[in-house]
């Protein structure tokens, strides 16, 4: 498979690593569009939100469940972004499911 996410689970790409666990993996992305820019990926290959489904739908529970603790290990629990992109007209550039937790400022309205 040649995905990059993929690959930075696995261990074939460095990453700067923030949480890790059986089922979930978070870093900071190498190209950040604020001041913290962590992504968060599920261990298994997953599309996009389209593919979740009932096999599945654990991982991104489990992602839910650990971006609030996540925000506040990095100091940012009193406001943050979290997005996630699908498809080409979503802007998903990377074809594996992930989430962006953006803050580190104050964050205007996106639209």
């Amino acid at each position: 498979m040649d995905c990059i996410f993929c690959k930075i689970i696995a261990g074939e790409l460095p990453s700067k690593k923030v949480y890790e666990d059986e089922k979930i993996l978070a870093f900071h992305d190498i190209a950040p569009a604020a001041p913290l820019h962590i992504i968060v990926v599920p261990k298994i290959h997953v599309e996009s939100l389209n593919g979740v489904d009932a096999g599945n739908i654990d991982y991104v529970s489990e992602i839910c469940l650990k971006i609030p603790g996540i925000a506040r290990e990095l100091k940012i629990a009193d406001g943050y972004r979290v997005v996630t992109n699908i498809g080409d007209d979503g802007g998903q550039t990377v074809k594996h499911l992930h989430f962006h937790i953006l803050g580190g400022r104050k964050l205007g309205f996106m639209g």
